[in-house]
């Protein structure tokens, strides 16, 4: 159990990390597939504080579970209205040395702090920590094509190409809000 709790704090902490930076990147780059990264950051971020709070025996999981369905529908809504503006006005995202770094670290970190947990889910059988399992996983994923997204925009020149990604996000984004919809229920 505190080896779960550990994981979790370190879970928080990155998760509050990656969210700071890749928001503050994606505003300053004016890049909606980096911003929408770090809303979904902000999104597992609270995830990560309801499975604390469910290994530490205390309650809650209801309202925040609800606050996150709520929190990934706007992003799905930001991610599709902010992409085709972006595509059809031709907003030119910048480059972002920070967002490639952080997502490449995320890339990383987050599919071993997945395996960590799997380990001590062995014990717990916790059926929170095995859904966050599956939100670090599905982190990495969504890092694993921010990364490329902007890596083929900086290496390229095809602005176009952070939108397509964003609008790529969805693959995981929709069934995280459905999951997280069925779960407040």
């Amino acid at each position: 159990m505190r080896r779960g709790v550990r994981l979790e704090v370190l879970t928080i902490v990155w998760m509050l990390v990656e969210a700071v930076l890749s928001l503050g990147a994606g505003v300053s780059a004016r890049s909606v597939l980096l911003t929408a990264f770090g809303l979904d950051s902000v999104v597992e971020l609270l995830s990560g504080i309801v499975v604390l709070r469910r290994l530490q025996g205390r309650a809650g999981e209801a309202v925040a579970t609800r606050i996150s369905a709520v929190l990934l529908i706007a992003l799905c809504a930001y991610v599709v209205l902010f992409s085709l503006a972006g595509l059809v006005l031709r907003v030119m995202p910048e480059s972002s040395l920070l967002g490639v770094a952080v997502s490449a670290v995320a890339v990383v970190v987050m599919p071993v702090l997945a395996q960590a947990k799997r380990r001590v889910n062995r014990t717990l059988e916790s059926p929170s920590l095995r859904a966050d399992i599956a939100e670090s996983i599905t982190c990495a994923y969504m890092a694993g094509a921010t990364l490329a997204g902007l890596v083929v925009s900086m290496a390229t020149g095809w602005w176009w190409v952070q939108y397509v990604t964003a609008l790529g996000l969805l693959v995981w984004l929709v069934p995280e809000a459905r999951e997280a919809l069925r779960g407040g229920e």
